[in-house]
C-alpha cells in the first residue's frame, strides 16, 4: 500500500511522532470492559479545533494521527478532519467498533485515511456481539475492514483477550487472514480486578502456535505476547495480572506518542496512561496560557517520569507498546504503523 501524505518533519530522535486524539466520549457499543459503554456525551472535537492543533503537531513532530473515543464514527465531521490531517501532511488512522464502517468507509477514503482499526473480540457474531452487546457488530465490522483493504486503507484489528475469549484467537487468526487483515493486536482484558486463569499452560499451547505461525501464510500479532514473552513476564502475567512491559530499562514509547484527551485538555505520552490513576501524575495541560502547545515542560517532565519508572511501575501496558519500546531499544527504529 502507497503510504499518503507523508510529512518531512521528525522529532528531535529523528522518528516521526503518533498523535492520539480523543475526539468525543459518546458511544453505540455496550461493551462490558469499557469505560464509555452507551455513553452519551455530547462533547465533539471540532475542525477548528484540529485547525489549531495542526500547527503545534507539525512542530512536534507528528507524522500519524488516530482518531479515538468514544466511537469516531459517530462524530458528524470525521471525514473533514481526516481530510484536514491529510491536507496537513498527516498519515490519519481511525479506531472503531466498525458497526458504521461499511457505510462510511468510502467517504473517508475519500478524504485520505491511511489506516483503519476495528476491535474484534470473538471469532463469530455468536461471541463477539454478546461480548460488545452489539447485534450486527462482527458482521459489520468484517465487511468494512474487507472493503477498507480493496480500497487501499491499511486494515487492523485490535482484539481484547481475557479468560472469557482467548480459545477463540486460533481461529479468527484465520478469519483475518482471510478477510485481508495487514496487522492485529492481542491485548489483554484489564479490569479492576485481578484476572485469573485457570490453567496457564492450556494458554501457552492454544495461543503459542499464533505467535510462532509463519507470517506469510497468517496474520501474526503484532508486538509482546499477550501474556508475555519470557518466563518472568508469564509469572507475573498468570499470577498478579501484570501485564507485559517494556522490557527496559526505559520506556520509549512515550518518546514518540502524544495523546490529547480533548474534552479536558489533557495531554500524555501514552495511549494507555489517560485510563490508569497514578497519584497525581495526570498528564499534562494541553495549553500553555492561551497557546496550544504540545511539547510543554509539564509534559517533559509527564514523559520523563514514565520514561523511567514505566517499565517498573505499569500494568497496563498494551502489546503493541511493550512491543514498540523494545523494537527502539533493539533496533533505533520502527515500521510505519508499529504502534
Amino acid at each position: 500500500m502507497t503510504e499518503r501524505g507523508a510529512v518531512a518533519v521528525a522529532s528531535s530522535n529523528g522518528r516521526q511522532r503518533y498523535l492520539f486524539i480523543r475526539i468525543l466520549e459518546a458511544c453505540n457499543a455496550d461493551c462490558f470492559m469499557c469505560e464509555f459503554a452507551l455513553s452519551r456525551d455530547t462533547y465533539r472535537f471540532t475542525t477548528g479545533d484540529f485547525a489549531a492543533l495542526l500547527p503545534a503537531a507539525i512542530e512536534a513532530g507528528v507524522g500519524y494521527v488516530r482518531f479515538t473515543g468514544g466511537e469516531p464514527l459517530m462524530h458528524p465531521d470525521l471525514a473533514a478532519l481526516v481530510r484536514a490531517g491529510t491536507d496537513a501532511g498527516m498519515r490519519m488512522s481511525v479506531i472503531t467498533n466498525g458497526m458504521m464502517l461499511p457505510r462510511q468507509i468510502e467517504r473517508l477514503a475519500e478524504a485520505g485515511l491511511a489506516q483503519v482499526i476495528v476491535s474484534l473480540d470473538g471469532s463469530s457474531a455468536d461471541t463477539h456481539d454478546v461480548y460488545r452487546r452489539s447485534p450486527g457488530m462482527f458482521d459489520n465490522g468484517l465487511r468494512g475492514l474487507r472493503r477498507a483493504a480493496a480500497l487501499g486503507v491499511l486494515p487492523r484489528v485490535n482484539t481484547v483477550v481475557g479468560p472469557h475469549n482467548y480459545q477463540q484467537m486460533p481461529e479468527l487468526q484465520r478469519i483475518l487472514t482471510d478477510a485481508g487483515v495487514r496487522q492485529w493486536e492481542l491485548s489483554p482484558i484489564k479490569l479492576d480486578r485481578g484476572i485469573k486463569y485457570p490453567d496457564p499452560e492450556h494458554v501457552r499451547t492454544v495461543c503459542d502456535p499464533i505467535y510462532e505461525a509463519d507470517p506469510d501464510t497468517l496474520l501474526v500479532p503484532l508486538g509482546k505476547r499477550f501474556y508475555g514473552d519470557t518466563p518472568e513476564e508469564q509469572e507475573l502475567f498468570f499470577s498478579d495480572s501484570v501485564t507485559p512491559r517494556p522490557t527496559g530499562p526505559v520506556c520509549h514509547v512515550v518518546e514518540d506518542v502524544i495523546y490529547i484527551d480533548a474534552k479536558n485538555e489533557r495531554t500524555y505520552g501514552c495511549s494507555c496512561l489517560p485510563h490508569r490513576e497514578d497519584g497525581d501524575i495526570g498528564g499534562a495541560p494541553l495549553r500553555d496560557g492561551d497557546v496550544i502547545a504540545l511539547d510543554t515542560p509539564a509534559f517533559r517532565r509527564h514523559v520523563a517520569h514514565f520514561r523511567a519508572v514505566g517499565p517498573r511501575s505499569c500494568n497496563g501496558c498494551s502489546t503493541t507498546a511493550a512491543g514498540y519500546s523494545d523494537d527502539i531499544a533493539r533496533l533505533g527504529a520502527v515500521r510505519p504503523w508499529q504502534y
